[in-house]
């Protein structure tokens, strides 16, 4: 199924561009015209999950959401924390409202219901809420909403808040209420549509399965094969057509030295769509102490064209690289023409070796009376299998005894199964992790000829039709009517108006993505097209269902993509069973057009911890080359804007994007474009820019310019009230209320911060006091709240005293339960007069980024002062973000009196946690790498390169790095992170 649009997502406003009487009905406008997608979604922005052991307090979210069992255990220690302000009667009122608001963390919507979907939007506090379920909420346990949000942060940051709000039902609700009547808590548990397939695989409409992708390579010049040592390094091996084989460590790093040189030997051009060259390596299987490979690749011998396997000795001075001289030729085979040349290599679980070789190429197989896939006596069209162990002594490798045409007369005794025509790449399937089901099965895809391509079951012994069939339909009549023919069916065909060239996958075995479990993935070299079969285990028959790229919102994951070039050239697993595939913009044994993209499905993660591994450490000669991603990652796209609908309509603008290049994601019903298309964006014209993004291309609307200079105010404490207007709950609240009895001051605090975000609460610029006025016949009566005993705040000996509005004596709605609360402190601060900007961010150190840049100093012993007369001490770092986000942005680090940027070359999440922890932060959610979060000016100096933390350091200065001041790269490169 498809879920629909589903929340509201309003502008976030720059409180300065707007005059307050203003604000109300910009805020409702938006809220009209806003509309965008909500998915499952975690507020650490990971998919959610089914917990590995059973939830005990938030039983609900036990089958699929967000929770595990400590987090669970967590939410209930708050609750009985706060439910110890009760007593009997307040329990049973109020406790169902504190339980089901806490936890709303675990339902598999968290993201959405505390608007966390958008990373770089500020968090609500607490989740939205219905407006039927606010209300009644507010009728019976209001006063508990303190409660609930004195754990995020310092009793007395709320002190103001909720005492004014906890009086003013529309005001409390206007807080706490998601406007999205559908999909607000608790109307999102019982909407039917919503929950049908929840955790399941994503569909479109038309039944397409919706994934996104991972980019873990680039710049590869048609990479054929990508396989792993399975020797708990995690390091893969991807072959180059032109006759290289590079390592990557799990990290994503390349060592520069190559693990293969071959292209001195390998037969290839750079015309394109050439099928010669080198196409396949495979590591024997037990690798760690054989320490052998096996290759195969296209040679020219005295004029001759030759497949030929060969085995190489790894060097006894350097694991990741192959000695050169040690390659002994297993086999040859003579190609009568360049084309069909077949190209795999694997082991099966039987340690025997499996070569798949073409039927000599041309068209329709035109050697000999039957054709060579037909004639047993020719290697060609064949798969082979052989032993090649223990060979050191003997021949290349013998024939193992269960061969099943071994003893044949006219027979080749190395042929496993025939009658194929061009194999292109087939896999074993590791079987499910739990019951083993499966295990051993052999996939491969052969390539059609002018209707149908076909994926086939490879069984021992088997006729698989090639040249009298051609997928179920026959294309040589004579030999097709032959009644010995006896041929093994595919297990599934598909006709060239889906593509003409597939591209053989795997069987998913992973543990990051539950949902994809016992699903065949393969693709179609020609049209891109990705593909997939789920068998039926009862009937033993193939499901068919393609898969499209996740949408925008699907996949706005972090590090996700949702396009890919279109020439789809391998898959591949890594030594953990994730699924990956391999493919390139421009099919050229010398185009550096390929990238390798990991498959993910962002509906449903594995529990966290289960799939957990730690590679053993490689020793490394050379240096490393770091990956950097190049495509957009979706989390990152840059939105249009929409200003407020008026009747006027707005210019709008096309715009080509030249910065990276983002193929589109192909589709069912047209052919995919060149990859080397360039992505367009419309963009709308306005006067301000917004983090969100607009769901439809083009909207009529008109910019509202206001040409508000800033204004430097003195405030004062005052006893005149100040008329305000809310603006709700969802834009950045300047004043604490509208409503205010005079003397009470807004008190300035230092931001908290949950799951990596900002939480949304009001970021107070001024010690006035907010007062509404008081009608004129009621004199307002007072109430006293009770103070409560605790040991937890000892330092707020005083009770709060808020008054009540005229109107509450006349009628007491509700119940009168009230629970007691811990006292604040409302005392102003010491300063009482200040010069702000107008809705500017307070200077508080503590709050993260500066907008505003202080003049820099340079030289020795000139560092800056922060706080009265403290100098900074070498190796401080800030976090930098044209946003002035605190917990993320470019990462620069005080030394030698001057602040200066970090180069991202090696750079890792432990290097990040350092940073985030010098901050005050727990830990580094992202590393941020090519500038992604800024980049800095050319006056800014790149001061440290090649930093490599174990994470447990307090400063990078601590960590392995460069000189200081000595680097290779550019601003282009700066590191940033993002802390939790």
């Amino acid at each position: 199924m498809t879920l629909q649009t589903c929340a509201l997502v309003p502008h976030h406003i720059s409180v300065h561009t707007f005059l307050p009487h203003l604000l109300l009905p910009i805020l409702v406008l938006l809220l009209q015209a806003w509309r965008g997608s909500c998915h499952p979604q975690c507020l650490d922005y990971k998919p959610p999950f089914e917990p590995r052991e059973p939830l005990v307090f938030c039983k609900e979210y036990s089958k699929f959401g967000c929770c595990d069992l400590e987090k669970d255990e967590g939410i209930s220690l708050r609750f009985y924390s706060i439910m110890e302000n009760f007593d009997h009667s307040g329990f049973v009122i109020c406790g169902k409202f504190i339980r089901s608001i806490l936890c709303q963390e675990c339902s598999p919507y968290a993201a959405h219901l505390y608007d966390a979907e958008d990373a770089n939007t500020p968090m609500r506090l607490l989740p939205g809420l219905c407006g039927d379920y606010c209300n009644d909420y507010w009728l019976q346990c209001r006063y508990t909403l303190s409660l609930l949000l004195e754990d995020l942060g310092s009793p007395q940051e709320f002190a103001n808040l909720t005492a004014v709000i906890e009086e003013d039902q529309r005001r409390f609700c206007n807080f706490l209420e998601l406007k999205d009547k559908q999909y607000c808590y608790p109307n999102v548990l019982t909407n039917t549509e919503l929950n049908a397939n929840l955790g399941l695989v994503r569909e479109d409409p038309e039944g397409c399965l919706e994934l996104c992708l991972q980019e873990v390579a680039n710049g590869l010049r048609n990479p054929v094969a990508m396989i792993h040592a399975d020797d708990g390094s995690h390091r893969f091996f991807v072959a180059e057509q032109l006759g290289y084989v590079w390592v990557y460590l799990a990290n994503g790093s390349r060592i520069d030295r190559p693990f293969l040189n071959l292209t001195r030997a390998v037969l290839t051009s750079p015309w394109a769509g050439d099928e010669r060259g080198f196409l396949c390596i495979a590591l024997h299987p037990r690798f760690t102490t054989v320490r052998k490979a096996y290759v195969y690749y296209s040679v020219s011998v005295k004029k001759e064209e030759r497949i030929r396997i060969s085995e190489f000795t790894l060097s006894a001075h350097d694991d990741n690289q192959l000695d050169h001289s040690s390659e002994r030729t297993i086999l040859e085979v003579v190609e009568p023409a360049s084309n069909h040349n077949g190209g795999q290599l694997l082991f099966g679980h039987d340690g025997y070796l499996y070569i798949f070789i073409g039927d000599g190429g041309r068209a329709g197989d035109p050697f000999g009376k039957f054709g060579n896939s037909q004639n047993k006596s020719t290697l060609l069209g064949k798969a082979l299998r052989v032993d090649v162990n223990n060979n050191d002594d003997g021949a290349p490798y013998s024939i193992p005894s269960d061969n099943p045409f071994l003893g044949e007369r006219a027979t080749r005794p190395e042929i496993y199964a025939y009658g194929v025509r061009n194999m292109w790449r087939c896999s074993i399937d590791r079987g499910d992790t739990a019951t083993g089901q499966g295990r051993g099965r052999m996939f491969c895809g052969d390539v059609g000829q002018n209707k149908y391509e076909e994926v086939d079951l490879i069984v021992k012994g088997g006729n698989y039709g090639w040249r009298a069939k051609e997928g179920f339909s026959c294309y040589d009549r004579k030999l097709c009517q032959n009644s010995s023919l006896d041929d093994v069916l595919p297990i599934f065909a598909y006709p060239h108006k889906l593509g003409k060239s597939v591209t053989g996958g795997y069987i998913y075995r992973g543990c990051q993505m539950p949902n994809l479990n016992g699903l065949y993935i393969f693709g179609d070299f020609m049209s891109g097209r990705l593909m997939s079969l789920k068998e039926n285990v009862t009937t033993g028959e193939w499901q068919y269902n393609e898969i499209c790229m996740g949408r925008d919102q699907t996949c706005r994951f972090p590090k996700l993509i949702n396009s890919y070039y279109k020439y789809i050239i391998s898959f591949a697993e890594d030594e953990a069973g994730e699924l990956y595939f391999l493919a390139t913009g421009a099919p050229s044994a010398t185009a550096r057009a390929g990238i390798i993209y990991k498959i993910v499905d962002p509906s449903r993660r594995a529990p966290p911890g289960k799939c957990k591994v730690k590679p053993s450490p490689v020793k490394i000669k050379g240096k490393l080359i770091h990956f950097h991603p190049k495509q957009e990652f979706v989390i990152n796209k840059k939105p249009t804007t929409t200003p407020v609908p008026t009747t006027t309509t707005s210019t709008t603008t096309r715009k080509t994007s030249t910065r990276r290049t983002t193929p589109p994601p192909p589709t069912r019903k047209t052919a995919v474009p060149p990859t080397t298309a360039t992505t367009t964006t419309r963009t709308v014209q306005t006067t301000r820019k917004t983090a969100r993004k607009t769901p439809s291309p083009t909207i009529k609307t008109t910019s509202i310019k206001t040409t508000t200079s800033p204004t430097t105010v003195k405030t004062t404490m005052a006893t005149t009230p100040a008329t305000t207007t809310p603006t709700g709950y969802r834009s950045t609240i300047t004043t604490a209320a509208s409503s205010r009895i005079a003397q009470t001051p807004i008190l300035t605090v230092p931001s908290t911060r949950r799951h990596g975000r900002p939480l949304q609460y009001p970021p107070t610029t001024t010690t006035q006091p907010l007062t509404s006025p008081q009608p004129p016949t009621s004199p307002s009566v007072s109430l006293k709240r009770t103070q409560l005993t605790s040991v937890r705040y000892p330092e707020h000996p005083g009770a709060l005293t808020t008054p009540r509005m005229p109107y509450w004596s006349q009628k007491p709605t509700g119940s009168p339960y009230k629970p007691q609360r811990r006292p604040f402190n409302t005392t102003l601060p010491k300063t009482q007069e200040e010069t702000l900007w107008l809705g500017e961010k307070s200077n508080n150190a503590r709050e993260g980024n500066q907008v505003y840049k202080r003049p820099r100093e340079r030289g020795r012993g000139h560092g800056y002062k922060r706080g009265r007369g403290r100098r900074l001490r070498v190796g401080s770092v800030r976090l930098v973000s044209a946003d002035g986000l605190s917990d993320r942005g470019r990462v620069e680090i005080f030394i030698r009196g001057e602040w200066g940027t970090v180069c991202d070359d090696l750079f890792t999440s432990k290097a990040g946690t350092v940073v985030c922890r010098q901050l005050g932060f727990t830990t580094a959610l992202a590393v941020m790498k090519r500038a992604a979060l800024g980049e800095a000016d050319s006056s800014v100096r790149i001061l440290l390169d090649d930093v490599v933390c174990e994470g447990g350091e307090r400063s990078l200065l601590e960590c392995k790095r460069s000189i200081v001041g000595k680097h290779n790269c550019s601003h282009g490169e700066d590191v940033g992170v993002i802390c939790g």
